[in-house]
């Protein structure tokens, strides 16, 4: 059965261009009501006009779908309020959140300002946490709610000249592995898409051949599908140019060295302790606990 949406709204951060553009349209076409928020300022996040988000409110409307325009800068308090009255007045009901804002201020860490690192925190990390938070008593009240955060390879592996990216992008499948866990009694499930795609954000270091392999629509399935009824919760699911994979944490199952461990037994144990083969991946941080107390019952290699 194919996925629908109608009856449904979607609120989709950044959605003037690229990725979240891309979903915006697909969300319509699948019958939601959409909200197209998009501050239209520039890559690093200066400057700021509505005709983004109008201009892909109109292509909606004209496809014959329902669309309204926002444009709210997810960092700020005040229009991350009004972007949810706004929805509420115009439609009732918040049903998915899709946060995909972001802006790009690359630089190795050596030569990067603080101002541009805080920066790129406030886009990614906090300007997915308030709209978050501004839409989940509606969520909860509702006994239903759909949440897509945006990570990236950059937060799960690293990039050079991208620490800040990085940092803010890994910082949101912490913010996601523990928000699923509060969703799950209220049927609000929160998943994290990681997009490999060409978008403005790339377009200075991908060649046409590339960009025209990674078009941000050939993503726009994995996060449908992440904001579907069905899905499961607190899935990282990576997509690009038709590929798509699952990425998630493990653990090994490690070793019991004892109390007396010092430094040097750790060093001369420790391909036994990096041992993935036997890996895990844990849903809550208490499975680690239980993990490590289980341990406790082998006995100590040091003693």
């Amino acid at each position: 059965m194919a996925i629908r949406f109608e009856g449904k709204v979607a609120i989709v951060t950044g959605a003037g261009g690229g990725l979240g553009r891309a979903h915006a349209l697909e969300f319509a076409a699948r019958g939601a009501k959409v909200v197209v928020n998009d501050l239209g300022g520039a890559v690093d996040g200066t400057g700021g006009n509505s005709q983004a988000a109008e201009a892909v409110v109109s292509q909606i409307k004209g496809a014959g779908g329902t669309a309204i325009a926002n444009g709210a800068s997810v960092t700020d308090d005040a229009g991350v309020t009004h972007l949810v009255k706004q929805t509420m007045d115009a439609f009732g009901r918040i049903d998915v959140l899709i946060a995909n804002a972001g802006i790009l201020r690359d630089k190795s860490f050596g030569k990067m300002e603080l101002k541009d690192f805080e920066a790129v925190m406030a886009v990614h990390l906090m300007g997915t946490v308030k709209p978050c938070k501004a839409v989940w008593q509606i969520m909860r009240d509702q006994q239903y709610g759909r949440i897509v955060v945006t990570t990236s390879s950059t937060g799960l592996y690293g990039n050079f000249g991208q620490t800040n990216y990085g940092a803010a992008k890994a910082s949101l499948i912490g913010f996601m592995n523990s928000l699923k866990l509060e969703g799950a009694r209220d049927n609000i499930k929160v998943n994290a898409i990681c997009p490999v795609a060409g978008t403005r954000m790339t377009e200075n270091i991908m060649p046409p051949n590339m960009l025209e392999m990674l078009k941000p629509e050939y993503v726009t399935p994995a996060v449908v599908y992440l904001a579907s009824d069905d899905v499961p919760t607190g899935v990282i699911l990576t997509a690009g140019a038709g590929v798509f994979a699952a990425a998630r944490i493990e653990e090994t199952e490690g070793v019991n060295l004892g109390h007396k461990a010092t430094a040097d037994d750790v060093a001369a144990n420790f391909a036994e302790i990096a041992d993935f083969s036997a890996a895990k991946h844990y849903f809550q941080g208490s499975e680690q606990s239980e993990k490590f107390f289980a341990r406790l019952q082998d006995p100590p290699i040091i003693g």
